[in-house]
Protein backbone atom coordinates (compact mmCIF):
# COMPACT_ATOMS: atom_id res chain seq x y z
CA UNK A 1 0.00 0.00 0.00
CA UNK A 2 1.26 3.48 -0.72
CA UNK A 3 0.79 6.89 0.79
CA UNK A 4 -0.05 9.34 -1.94
CA UNK A 5 1.08 6.81 -4.50
CA UNK A 6 4.75 7.35 -3.74
CA UNK A 7 5.72 5.42 -0.64
CA UNK A 8 5.18 1.89 0.56
CA UNK A 9 3.46 1.81 3.94
CA UNK A 10 4.52 -0.23 6.94
CA UNK A 11 2.20 -0.80 9.89
CA UNK A 12 3.83 -1.30 13.28
CA UNK A 13 2.59 -3.56 16.07
CA UNK A 14 3.68 -3.48 19.69
CA UNK A 15 3.44 -7.15 20.65
CA UNK A 16 4.26 -10.26 18.71
CA UNK A 17 1.83 -12.92 19.87
CA UNK A 18 -0.86 -14.79 17.97
CA UNK A 19 -3.13 -11.73 17.59
CA UNK A 20 -0.18 -9.79 16.22
CA UNK A 21 0.46 -12.60 13.75
CA UNK A 22 -3.17 -12.47 12.56
CA UNK A 23 -2.87 -8.68 12.25
CA UNK A 24 0.33 -9.05 10.20
CA UNK A 25 -1.23 -11.59 7.85
CA UNK A 26 -4.33 -9.43 7.34
CA UNK A 27 -2.26 -6.29 6.74
CA UNK A 28 -0.03 -8.11 4.27
CA UNK A 29 -3.06 -9.37 2.33
CA UNK A 30 -4.08 -5.72 1.97
CA UNK A 31 -0.66 -4.79 0.62
CA UNK A 32 0.97 -3.36 3.73
CA UNK A 33 4.39 -4.19 5.09
CA UNK A 34 4.53 -4.99 8.81
CA UNK A 35 6.93 -4.32 11.68
CA UNK A 36 6.70 -5.97 15.10
CA UNK A 37 8.38 -4.91 18.32
CA UNK A 38 8.50 -7.81 20.77
CA UNK A 39 11.14 -9.17 23.17
CA UNK A 40 10.65 -12.79 22.10
CA UNK A 41 13.14 -13.88 19.41
CA UNK A 42 10.62 -16.36 18.00
CA UNK A 43 7.40 -14.40 18.52
CA UNK A 44 4.58 -15.59 16.23
CA UNK A 45 4.12 -12.15 14.65
CA UNK A 46 7.83 -11.47 14.41
CA UNK A 47 8.31 -14.64 12.42
CA UNK A 48 5.94 -13.47 9.64
CA UNK A 49 6.62 -9.71 9.62
CA UNK A 50 8.94 -7.83 7.35
CA UNK A 51 10.67 -6.28 10.37
CA UNK A 52 11.07 -7.86 13.82
CA UNK A 53 12.55 -5.52 16.39
CA UNK A 54 13.50 -7.84 19.22
CA UNK A 55 13.73 -5.73 22.35
CA UNK A 56 11.76 -4.73 25.42
CA UNK A 57 8.66 -2.59 24.97
CA UNK A 58 10.35 0.32 26.76
CA UNK A 59 13.73 0.28 25.00
CA UNK A 60 14.25 3.79 23.55
CA UNK A 61 16.39 2.51 20.68
CA UNK A 62 13.80 -0.13 19.76
CA UNK A 63 10.97 2.40 19.90
CA UNK A 64 12.96 4.73 17.66
CA UNK A 65 13.59 1.92 15.18
CA UNK A 66 9.87 1.08 15.09
CA UNK A 67 8.99 4.74 14.50
CA UNK A 68 11.52 4.89 11.67
CA UNK A 69 10.11 1.92 9.75
CA UNK A 70 6.37 2.18 10.53
CA UNK A 71 4.08 4.98 9.43
CA UNK A 72 1.34 4.01 11.92
CA UNK A 73 1.46 1.87 15.06
CA UNK A 74 -1.01 -0.20 17.07
CA UNK A 75 -0.87 -2.65 19.96
CA UNK A 76 -1.53 -6.33 20.05
CA UNK A 77 -2.73 -6.34 23.66
CA UNK A 78 -3.63 -3.89 26.41
CA UNK A 79 -0.57 -4.42 28.62
CA UNK A 80 1.91 -2.66 26.36
CA UNK A 81 3.41 0.11 28.53
CA UNK A 82 1.41 3.30 28.00
CA UNK A 83 4.55 5.50 28.26
CA UNK A 84 6.05 3.63 25.29
CA UNK A 85 2.94 4.40 23.24
CA UNK A 86 3.11 8.05 24.30
CA UNK A 87 6.72 8.19 23.12
CA UNK A 88 5.82 6.67 19.75
CA UNK A 89 2.88 9.08 19.40
CA UNK A 90 5.32 12.01 19.36
CA UNK A 91 6.26 11.09 15.79
CA UNK A 92 3.67 8.59 14.51
CA UNK A 93 -0.08 7.98 14.66
CA UNK A 94 -0.72 5.45 17.45
CA UNK A 95 -4.02 3.69 18.14
CA UNK A 96 -5.23 3.08 20.73
CA UNK A 97 -3.88 6.20 22.39
CA UNK A 98 -1.57 5.87 25.38
CA UNK A 99 -4.18 7.49 27.65
CA UNK A 100 -6.78 4.88 26.65
CA UNK A 101 -4.34 2.04 27.27
CA UNK A 102 -3.49 3.51 30.69
CA UNK A 103 -7.19 3.51 31.60
CA UNK A 104 -7.57 -0.10 30.45
CA UNK A 105 -4.58 -1.07 32.59
CA UNK A 106 -6.10 0.49 35.74
CA UNK A 107 -7.90 -2.54 37.11
CA UNK A 108 -8.07 -1.40 40.73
Amino acid sequence: MTLGGSKEMTLGVMGGGQLGRMFAHAAQRMGFFTAVLDPDPVSPAGRVSHHHIQTSYTDPVGLERLALVAQAITTEFENVPAPALAELAKTRPVAPAAACVAIAQDRA
